[in-house]
């Protein structure tokens, strides 16, 4: 119940789904908003966080417009570095607040965008340093050096991990919802949905990826793990998602138990360690868990069937991908 200045008295509300105009840096951005209004007279009524949500979305459709990274992405720069705000605000010549601003949320400048994607890469972090080392003290100079030459080492690459990057493509586009394929965020994924306490069959796993990489697409405009899903006949299913199985049994993140239960075999994924939470954004996490509480009464059957009314099923046939575009149709009521 809240208090309706037209009605002048406490009344039911509801919230409803319209489009809505915001202007950010100059440009006129239409989003999907959700707005509280009385059930009487119709009025709308204020919400904070609505609203709040509503101008996040359209930041994230102006970031997803013009290729800027995202606050995750930027922290997650910094973070790689294990630098704090205040150092890394330093180091780049900003103050720790413009830091901040951009990960909470601020839409960043093009110029400041271009050195925050140059200095992902460790190699371009190790010349902008030599030039700027003055900016940080001896110590955190030391500090960030060390970290920069062990992310720099090389890592042995095999036939498996030859097979996933021809499988799986680093280049972002709407199929892999603009992110490259993360196998650490995936492993973390499994390992969270794993780790609640409750059986989890294979099959229900991969609608819970699915949703969770759906819904983390339609409120922050990039995917979680970068994968594609594909219309199967038990609904959407991460694609060559028996190889990526084996693949998390031989690095023992997890592995399938199968038990029989006349005439049924189930196939149950077991967490082999518990390593997500070092992996996971607060964002990421608060996602997961939505998608968690929504179904984890659902059986494998009842998720599978409830993915099926989902448009971008409907949408497509056997075998097709279903794109991201679809996300926005995505909701956990």
């Amino acid at each position: 119940m809240e208090y309706c200045e037209r009605c002048e008295k406490e009344v039911e509300t509801d919230i409803i789904r319209r489009k809505e105009t915001y202007t950010v840096c100059g440009e006129e951005i239409e989003v999907d908003a959700h707005v509280k209004v009385c059930m009487e007279c119709g009025e709308e009524l204020f919400s904070e966080q609505l609203d709040g949500n509503t101008l996040l979305s359209a930041y994230h459709e102006y970031r997803r417009r013009h290729r800027l990274l995202f606050p995750h992405e930027i922290r997650k720069i910094r973070e790689q570095y294990g630098l704090s705000q205040e150092s890394f605000g330093k180091l780049l010549n900003w103050t720790d607040r413009t830091i901040r601003r951009y990960e909470n949320g601020s839409v960043q400048s093009a110029a400041h965008n271009s050195l925050l994607c140059f200095l992902a890469d460790p190699q371009n972090m190790k010349l902008y340093l030599k030039e700027n080392e003055n900016r940080l003290d001896g110590k955190q100079v030391e500090q960030l050096i060390q970290v920069i030459d062990d992310l720099g080492k090389p890592q042995e690459t095999d036939l498996e991990m030859q097979y996933m990057e021809a499988c799986f493509t680093s280049v972002p586009c709407e199929e892999n919802g603009y992110k490259g394929f993360d196998y650490k965020k995936l492993c973390a994924m499994v390992l969270y949905f794993a780790d609640q306490g409750t059986a989890l069959l294979k099959t229900k796993l991969m609608k819970l990826l699915h949703y969770a990489d759906m819904l983390f697409f339609k409120e922050y405009g990039v995917s979680m793990s970068g994968l594609r899903y594909v219309h199967c006949p038990y609904g959407p299913v991460p694609e060559h998602f028996d190889f990526l199985i084996g693949k998390l049994e031989k690095d023992h993140i997890a592995h399938i138990e199968v038990t029989c239960v006349d005439p049924y075999q189930l196939h149950q994924v077991v967490a082999d360690q518990k390593s997500w939470k070092e992996v996971l954004s607060k964002e990421e996490i608060a996602v997961l868990q939505r998608v968690y509480d929504r179904f984890h009464q659902f059986g494998s059957a009842e998720i599978s069937e409830y993915s099926h009314q989902e448009k971008g099923y409907i949408s497509t046939t056997q075998g097709e991908i279903i794109s991201y575009a679809y996300a926005k149709d995505i909701s956990l009521k």
